[in-house]
């Protein structure tokens, strides 16, 4: 926004456009209280009260860039939803799960979470630039005590090392781009070193939530140690502006594949427009739609989560109606650590003896023929029967 834009606001009337700008004073000056918020949005007796009683439970906190997106006026807000506590959150249903995706039962080494053969991701930092109400990692995330030591991240780096199957790594947190540069450097200077580790990868929400972050230092270093890639969460076209387009490009220009990760959220990006709308907005921004996630079972979520049938309704109109760049995977993060299991139409009505017959986009029917089972040769003699007289 400019500064003009956010001089409005009756909170941040006065701030200079250098302080705005300056990811550092966007982390210290975050909204943490009802108090704080009620200069920005007028706050409902509910979220007041939430946010009261998420000071002990989920904290809330929101950078005074990303507040700027809020609707003062409307609870129903996409983004007011995803960051400002309401009393649901403290409602927990039976299949609510403290660790929905089993990384616990899954971590060798502190920090460290190895499910899939190939690849592992390791929490770095325990704190992000906002909370968002509906974060899977809520047992770690905002309790600022579960950053990795640097005695820890050398577990991790010992246990990459004597696994040669590990080709992948993912740095994850919290968000690890609210580090500092140094010690982003220093993490993957140290990971860049091991010699089957063929890429590195960050999980961040911070290009949306802090594009300041995004510096001309910061750029210069990740491109050092490609190849490199950068999952990042959206959640609402709304979320992609000017600050955001920048951080991207920035990013992109550097060489950084960047792909998306958004969370199928109730009343935020639940409608086939909503979600068309981010995929194509994605993309004018150079980031590859990559998941839709179904929201998992994590306490004081299910409020946030729709039916599975919604998301399926989702690719269903997303498939085929728009181009194959915009259509990214469904999946479900199976709960108790199952890992990603990809859910969406079934376009195979049914399959008989070498045959598939299939349902194309617009309900369409088309008989695929499997090939012969006849040997090369023969099918040559068949095909040719001249040529191999």
């Amino acid at each position: 926004m400019s500064s003009d834009d956010f001089h409005e606001l009756r909170r941040w009337a006065g701030v200079s456009e250098r302080d705005w700008n300056d990811w550092k004073w966007q982390m210290r000056n975050r909204i943490t209280t009802a108090r704080q918020l009620k200069e920005i949005i007028h706050l409902t007796p509910e979220e007041e009260k939430a946010v009261e009683f998420s000071l002990t439970k989920f904290p809330m906190a929101i950078t005074p860039y990303f507040s700027t997106l809020i609707d003062p006026q409307d609870p129903n807000c996409p983004i007011r939803k995803q960051v400002v506590p309401t009393m649901d959150e403290f409602i927990v249903s039976d299949y609510d799960m403290r660790d929905p995706c089993g990384e616990d039962t899954h971590s060798p080494v502190p920090g460290l979470v190895h499910r899939y053969p190939d690849r592992v991701l390791i929490i770095l930092i325990d704190r992000c630039s906002i909370y968002c109400r509906y974060c899977t990692r809520k047992r770690i995330v905002s309790g600022g005590c579960l950053s990795l030591t640097w005695d820890n991240l050398e577990k991790c780096y010992e246990y990459i090392l004597k696994n040669r199957k590990i080709r992948d790594v993912l740095f994850s947190g919290g968000d690890p781009l609210i580090m500092s540069d140094e010690k982003i450097e220093a993490v993957l200077s140290r990971f860049r070193r091991i010699p089957h580790v063929e890429i590195l990868r960050i999980g961040t929400r911070v290009p949306v939530t802090l594009p300041q972050r995004i510096t001309e230092n910061l750029v210069s270093i990740l491109k050092k140690y490609h190849p490199l890639y950068m999952s990042i969460h959206f959640s609402h076209p709304k979320e992609i502006t000017s600050e955001v387009k920048r951080a991207c490009e920035m990013l992109a220009d550097a060489g950084i594949p960047l792909g998306s990760q958004t969370v199928l959220l109730r009343g935020i990006n639940d409608r086939v427009s909503v979600m068309k709308k981010l995929m194509h907005e994605l993309l004018k921004i150079r980031v590859r739609p990559y998941y839709i996630y179904q929201c998992d079972l994590v306490f004081g979520a299910e409020h946030f989560r729709t039916p599975v049938s919604t998301g399926i309704r989702i690719m269903e109109k997303l498939r085929g109606f728009t181009s194959g760049y915009a259509v990214p995977t469904y999946v479900i993060d199976a709960p108790g650590g199952g890992g990603k299991i990809p859910i969406g139409p079934d376009y195979v009505v049914y399959k008989t003896k070498g045959k598939i017959i299939l349902k194309n986009y617009e309900g369409k029917i088309f008989e695929y023929v499997e090939p012969s089972r006849w040997p090369v040769e023969e099918r040559r003699i068949a095909f040719f029967p001249k040529i191999n007289r």
